[in-house]
């Protein structure tokens, strides 16, 4: 929050430049910028975009890496994302990651193509058939095939791509914003407030929003104002893991330094402590260091670029399991309201993943089966009963009543705790 007693030449300073205080802080993110960079030698599954995008956004590069990993996904991924477009799934936001990476490795988006119904169209193409779909969603159901989420990057990788969005479709989201639709159950989404703000940002920057200009304007404002009033005493916005793309919206919407500086102070205390060792996480708060948004990506050349990041030889770390042990007890409510209550001992400092499978092994009736997703594995169905995202529902987990910042391979088990997971619906 602004200091209602500032110098006024400071003030002014501070007014008229953006989020910047990278220098002090460049060992910091180097070591960000390696562990990422590392993290493309032990991906399980698909190749990650937004690991990719944030690689081309820092300042350093280990080009041929780089190269590699852009080869991987026009292979691995593309073909991921064919396959889902065969079968009609909407896969908008991953689609929209994709475009993204691509154009920041400044690759021809117009040689990019996929096939469906023996249709060869491009990437662009297929994108914009997506955000149609999901524009018609809306106006028929008042939300999207997906969420607003997915939706606003849609809107934000046609737009840095250099393609016009129709205004109907950036209309709904305006009108998203203004009626406060932006939520993931009963909670706003910091998350979708900073991506639908880097969205309208892109939007405006081109100049193409004439008609409704005001309404664009208000809605940029709300998303601010939303944002700021979501910052913590301890300067995360929302929470460790929303305020890397919260910082990025703020830049992107050209915020003075004294509205970024404690977040961005609390994103480097959290790196410091490891709280960022899940690649999809240090991919969304490296560019905030470098204090980049993804709309960088639009002005993106790929010239004279620096090749200097070298990763050096890392000594394998075997991890015993801790012979101090828990009791974590895991409650299960099913959407009918019905639960079942179970209990199980872990050693000290295992994942919640791990406890889950260890549960598992107890032959006490408990089962789950999990899907792979950008943060890692999330549980799909428990006890038999899917929560399935097309059916809008999700499994909700909350530790002794706090929900749960993080995945299940990234929770860890300190103590005994209750474990609550809760078919629910968003």
């Amino acid at each position: 929050m602004l200091s209602l007693v500032v110098i006024t030449g400071l003030l002014a300073f501070a007014c008229g430049k953006p989020c910047d205080t990278e220098g002090a802080n460049s060992e910091l993110l180097l070591s960000l910028n390696k562990n990422l960079l590392r993290s493309l030698e032990t991906q399980e599954g698909l190749p990650n975009p937004s690991v990719h995008l944030a690689l081309r956004l820092s300042t350093h590069h280990n080009l041929a890496k780089e190269s590699e990993h852009l080869n991987r996904l026009k292979s691995s991924l593309h073909n991921d994302i064919q396959s889902s477009l065969s079968n009609s799934q909407p896969v908008v936001g991953i689609m929209a990651l994709y475009t993204m990476a691509l154009k920041s490795s400044c690759h021809d988006l117009n040689t990019v193509t996929f096939t469906v119904s023996e249709t060869s169209e491009t990437l662009l193409t297929h994108l914009k058939n997506q955000m149609e779909q999901e524009k018609e969603h809306i106006a028929i159901s008042h939300r999207p095939l997906t969420n607003y989420y997915q939706y606003s990057l849609g809107i934000l990788a046609l737009c840095v791509s250099g393609i016009r969005v129709n205004n109907h479709v950036s209309n709904k989201l305006i009108k998203a914003v203004e009626h406060e639709h932006l939520t993931h159950g009963d909670s706003e989404s910091v998350d979708t407030y900073a991506m639908a703000g880097m969205a309208l940002q892109c939007v405006k920057n081109t100049g193409s929003h004439v008609h409704n200009a005001a309404e664009l304007d208000t809605a940029l404002a709300k998303i601010k104002q939303k944002l700021l009033a979501s910052q913590r005493t301890d300067g995360h916005i929302g929470n460790e893991f929303s305020t890397g793309l919260a910082v990025q919206a703020l830049i992107a919407m050209g915020s003075p330094v004294a509205e970024c500086a404690a977040s961005l102070e609390a994103i480097r205390t959290g790196a410091r402590s490891n709280t960022y060792h899940n690649p999809m996480a240090i991919s969304q708060v490296l560019p905030a260091l470098h204090q980049k948004s993804y709309l960088t990506v639009k002005s993106k050349a790929c010239l004279n670029e620096d090749d200097t990041l070298v990763l050096e030889p890392v000594d394998p770390v075997t991890v015993l399991p801790s012979e101090t042990k828990v009791t974590v007890t895991v409650e299960v409510v099913m959407s009918s309201g019905a639960a079942v209550v179970y209990s199980v001992d872990v050693p000290k400092g295992s994942s919640l993943l791990e406890a889950l499978e260890l549960l598992k092994g107890e032959s006490v009736g408990f089962t789950f089966d999990k899907e792979s997703s950008l943060w890692g594995p999330f549980l799909s169905m428990v006890n038999g009963e899917q929560a399935r995202q097309s059916d809008r529902r999700y499994w909700h987990l909350s530790s002794d009543g706090t929900a749960l910042t993080q995945g299940v391979s990234d929770y860890k088990i300190e103590a005994a705790q209750k474990i609550t997971i809760k078919n629910t619906s968003y």
